[in-house]
C-alpha cells in the first residue's frame, strides 16, 4: 500500500511514517515512479512500533530491538534484549502497581462524593492524594501524564 493509506490505516501522519523510515525502523520498497509501498514486513514493524510505544519503550529502544531482530543470533545480542525486556518490566510492574492504586483511591472517592460526604472526608481525600504522590516519587516519575 501506498504512504498515505499506511498512516491512515494506522491512524499516523506521513511525516510520522517518513520518519520512522529515516530512522531505518520501516523499509518500504520504492516503486519505479518513486513511490514507496508498504508490505506487510512494513505492518509488521509499525504493529510492533505502536505496541512497545504504549508499554512506553524509547523509540532509540525500538530500533534498537528492530535492528537486533535482522541481525544473526548472539550471546550479546540475546543479553542485551533481555536486559532490555527485564528493565521494561520492572517497569510496568511500577505502573501496574500505581495505576491499581490509583482505581481504588478514585473508587474510594466516587463512592464519598456518592454519599455526599465530601467534606467530612476532606482529609481522606488528602491522604489518597499523598499516598500516590509517594507512590510516583518512589519511581514512577518519568510515566506520568502531564
Amino acid at each position: 500500500m501506498h504512504i498515505k493509506e499506511f498512516a491512515s490505516k494506522y491512524k499516523l501522519t506521513t511525516d510520522t511514517v517518513r520518519y520512522y523510515e529515516k530512522e531505518g525502523m520501516l523499509l518500504p520498497t520504492r516503486l519505479q515512479n518513486g513511490y514507496r509501498f508498504y508490505d506487510e514486513t512494513c505492518e509488521k514493524n509499525i504493529k510492533f512500533i505502536l505496541v512497545l510505544k504504549q508499554l512506553k519503550f524509547s523509540l532509540q529502544e525500538i530500533k534498537m530491538l528492530l535492528l537486533l531482530g535482522n541481525r544473526e543470533i548472539s550471546s550479546e545480542c540475546n543479553a542485551d534484549s533481555v536486559n532490555l525486556f527485564h528493565n521494561k518490566i520492572s517497569n510496568l510492574e511500577t505502573r501496574i502497581d500505581f495505576f491499581t492504586m490509583a482505581v481504588q483511591a478514585l473508587q474510594t472517592v466516587v463512592g464519598l462524593l456518592e454519599d455526599m460526604k465530601y467534606y467530612e472526608n476532606k482529609d481522606t481525600f488528602e491522604r489518597l492524594v499523598e499516598e500516590m504522590y509517594q507512590k510516583l516519587e518512589g519511581g514512577m516519575t518519568e510515566d506520568v501524564p502531564s
